[in-house]
Order: structure tokens, then sequence, then C-alpha cells
């Protein structure tokens, strides 16, 4: 556990050390390539705005709209069969589109169930297995133009699937009385 502490001290020290010097060797300007990134990192900033306000707006129609209600009650049969608590489900289902939100919902069900409750356990691990598949490609690929993401959503929401349940499978049989 020492090592780890003493790793995690100085990792950061270590990095922008060999930064630094790596930058000299090469007789690279450090500080003036730093600047140029943070210019062109505003840059990107503002250029996914627009993209971020849409994200929202989808998110929060999504929510008020009735919607995922409706998914839940659509789904709570099968659920009830595989053990899985539908409480579960909006986070499931919000986690690939918003980061945020996703922790929202996990702080409720926290709240509401305790933290080392089974549905506590399984949201927390559901948090940490998935990605917001939606938000980095509509962020990232939207930023530097990419038109065509078909296939990289595939893929992300594969793998979200994957994270979601393997998280399932694991926090059960880890942790189901």
């Amino acid at each position: 556990m020492q090592i780890i502490s003493f790793i995690s001290l100085w990792i950061i020290p270590v990095i922008i050390g060999f930064i630094l010097v790596y930058s000299a060797i090469k007789k690279k300007p450090a500080y003036e390539n730093f600047v140029e990134g943070g210019k062109e990192g505003v840059k990107i900033a503002v250029t996914i705005i627009p993209f971020l306000v849409g994200m929202l707006v989808a998110i929060t129609v999504f929510r008020v709209s009735g919607a995922m209600d409706f998914f839940i009650q659509l789904f709570r049969p099968l659920l009830n069969i595989l053990g899985v608590p539908a409480e579960i489900v909006p986070l499931a289902l919000i986690r690939p589109i918003s980061g945020n939100a996703a922790l929202g919902l996990m702080s409720d069900i926290i709240s509401v169930h305790g933290p080392d409750s089974f549905i506590g356990r399984l949201a927390s691990t559901i948090q940490g297995s998935t990605d917001t598949t939606f938000y980095v490609i509509t962020v990232y690929f939207g930023a530097v133009g990419i038109k065509k993401m078909g296939d990289a959503l595939k893929v992300g929401l594969l793998a979200d699937l994957v994270g979601i349940t393997a998280a399932i499978i694991i926090v059960t049989f880890l942790f189901s009385s």
C-alpha cells in the first residue's frame, strides 16, 4: 500500500519533469508548445458547446417525456425473471448518454438504498464499467468534423452493453444474498 501512495504522490511531477527534460534534449520550446496547446483546447471547447447543449436537451426530453419510465415498465417483467432490480434501468439507459446525469441517478439510488446494498453496489459498478458513448462520439467526433460515426457508435454501445452485463453478473455473483 505504501508503494501505491508513493507512486500516486510522485507520478505527476515525474511526468512533468520528463517532458521538460525531453523538450530540453530535443531543443523544443516546451512553454510555447504548452501555450499553443492551450489555445487549441479553447478553440475545441468553443466548437463543442453546441454539441453539449444538444445532448443536454436530448437527455432532458427523454426523462421529462416519460420515455424512460415507459422503458422501465416495459422491461420490468423480464428484469424480475433475471433478478435485476428495475431501479438500475434508468442508470443503464442514461450512462451511455451523460456521465453527469448517470452520476445523479447513481447518487439517488445510493441515497435511497445505501452504498452497501445490492442495488447500490450494482449502480456503482455499472457507473465504473461503462462509458458515456454518445457524449464521447458527439463531442469528439463533432469537434474534429467526422460525420460518419456509425461503426464507432455500434462498438461503443456494444462495449456499454458488455460492461452492464458483466457488472450485473459479477455483482450478483459476489454480493447477492
